[in-house]
């Protein structure tokens, strides 16, 4: 700050030093103006200027470093008591910014708030024709036309159901219900919303539920098991894919693991990404690189630690582990 109050009153001071060399100069060249009279005064008048220039510094330097060193900027606390007029006119102009900034503020976050609950009601109105459509597509006795209906009726509720898990992930805190759950039931029901597509695909499925229970929430954890179970048939062909469960150390862990394409380690790091899909599998326009995003997101709000494995062309195993009872008692759900 010594430096800015410096380099802000250099003008100043350069004109203080030019006025007292030009009397020395005066003083030098007329012989009738005593020199050391002169040279007493400039030095009086230099350590005057010096304790003046100090005396500023601290006057004039404490409204600016309160702004410089505030960390809550949008506080108006931070502006009071300006002492001079520029202090002054500055604390008009911010204040005014600031009060225009929270305005703005407040009506794009009722905007975005409006847009989020108009989407929600579209996506549950969207819903009912998309039953309708299901009923629709039972019924149909060309089993390969129906099987191409049923795939792409799949497409549809997965990009709705991520939609909304989308929008609903800002307040999960606000939307949990953490409580004892049969995996059994929640796996096997996801497992059922795949049936045709893993029929299609020629995809089977290996269950060994060693660990029944788990303590979490049903809602989003089964959203979690959809995304993984999603991405495993998505990139299998005619093979098996194995879910496994089981305790260690008070930690329950569920295992999804796959055959398919697996992933590149280069992409290993990215996967989680918001929008990321592949590096190495860019024919695959469909992939909206959303699914493993919010599951990483819903799994760190219920404090589970997703970990993957994979070698490209191998296959990939996911894993879910859970956090111990004891760990909820800090949850804000409990």
């Amino acid at each position: 700050m010594i430096k800015l109050f410096i380099r802000e009153r250099l003008s100043w001071i350069l004109f203080f030093f030019i006025i007292h060399f030009f009397m020395l100069f005066i003083a030098y060249i007329d012989e009738s103006i005593p020199l050391s009279s002169i040279l007493y005064i400039v030095f009086l008048s230099s350590i005057i200027f010096l304790i003046f220039c100090a005396f500023r510094y601290q006057k004039e330097t404490k409204f600016y470093q309160k702004l410089k060193d505030e960390e809550d900027f949008f506080d108006s606390s931070t502006f009071s008591h300006p002492l001079r007029p520029f202090e002054k006119i500055v604390q008009r102009n911010l204040m005014q910014q600031l009060e225009q900034a929270k305005k703005d503020g407040v009506q794009t976050q009722l905007h975005v708030t409006q847009e989020k609950d108009e989407l929600l009601a579209w996506i549950h109105e969207i819903k009912t024709p998309l039953t309708a459509m299901h009923l629709i597509i039972e019924r149909l006795e060309n089993r390969e036309v129906k099987a191409n209906l049923t795939f792409e009726w799949l497409r549809i509720h997965f990009l709705l159901d991520q939609q909304l898990h989308q929008k609903r992930i800002f307040f999960i805190e606000n939307d949990m219900y953490i409580e004892h759950l049969d995996l059994e039931s929640l796996i096997f029901t996801e497992i059922k919303t795949l049936q045709a597509w893993c029929m299609q695909k020629n995809i089977g499925f290996d269950v060994d539920l060693q660990a029944e229970r788990v303590l979490c929430d049903a809602k989003w954890l089964a959203f979690i098991m959809r995304q993984l179970l999603t991405n495993a048939v998505k990139y299998s062909e005619e093979s098996d894919v194995m879910i496994r469960s089981y305790e260690h150390n008070g930690q329950v862990y569920i295992e999804v693991k796959d055959s398919g394409r697996g992933i590149s380690p280069q992409d290993m790091p990215r996967i989680f990404e918001k929008g990321f899909t592949s590096t190495t599998q860019h024919e695959d326009s469909r992939a909206t690189g959303m699914g493993l995003y919010l599951a990483k997101k819903a799994a760190h709000a219920l404090s589970i630690h997703i970990g993957v494995q994979s070698a490209l062309n191998e296959g990939t195993t996911f894993t879910l582990a859970f956090p111990k009872s004891n760990d909820f008692v800090d949850m804000k759900s409990m």
